[in-house]
């Protein structure tokens, strides 16, 4: 949010213009800034809403790759806000068993007598001739942007570990900074190589 007057102390005092907006939309529905660090120059720009305020644990500020810092927030959910992976079976039409899935239609199509038959039949056991006779594998759902890269799957994996060890010491929690620099700069890498392919 563009805003570098706001005032996120929750003084409602000034209801003038944006702050008005502040005050009516953030404070009344019980939202509360939890970054209390400037992110560009002197102006605190970049911020995080949390409700309820239990919930947020920390807040910390890292050097960013542009005129903006970065932040990390910690938070601490009360449930598993996390959406499962979709699992499906998709059917290895390269390993199918032909010669079974021909006997199949052939023995099928000697009882129909007519095209119709035939083919309301037909949309009958497509369905159970893929069953028995593809070869099946598990597709599970990929939850990467399109621009992902090796790199930045690999710094993921570091700052995932980082995380899990952030509270073990200080040393630690800066490590967890350095790699989530790291990462934020490998991903606009990612981001912008991916842009340029697609543009030519």
């Amino acid at each position: 949010m563009n805003l570098p007057y706001a005032d996120w102390n929750g003084n409602t005092g000034c209801n003038i213009g944006t702050q008005a907006f502040i005050n009516s939309w953030v404070w009344e529905n019980g939202f509360t800034q939890v970054v209390d660090s400037p992110t560009r120059g002197a102006a605190l720009l970049d911020v995080y809403l949390a409700r309820p305020e239990v919930s947020f644990t920390a807040s910390s500020i890292v050097q960013g790759i542009s005129d903006h810092h970065g932040v990390i927030l910690e938070v601490e959910w009360k449930e598993n806000c996390c959406v499962p992976q979709v699992e499906k079976l998709v059917p290895m039409c390269q390993k199918t068993d032909s010669l079974g899935l021909q006997t199949y239609f052939r023995d099928k199509f000697a009882t129909w007598a007519s095209v119709l038959e035939i083919w309301n039949n037909l949309k009958d056991i497509v369905s159970e001739s893929i069953e028995r006779f593809f070869p099946h594998k598990i597709l599970r759902k990929n939850t990467d942007p399109e621009y992902c890269s090796k790199e930045v799957k690999r710094l993921e994996i570091k700052v995932r570990k980082a995380q899990n060890r952030r509270k073990l010491g200080l040393h630690h929690l800066e490590e967890l900074k350095q790699l989530s620099k790291q990462l934020f700069a490998a991903n606009k890498m990612a981001q912008g190589n991916f842009y340029i392919n697609i543009k030519q």
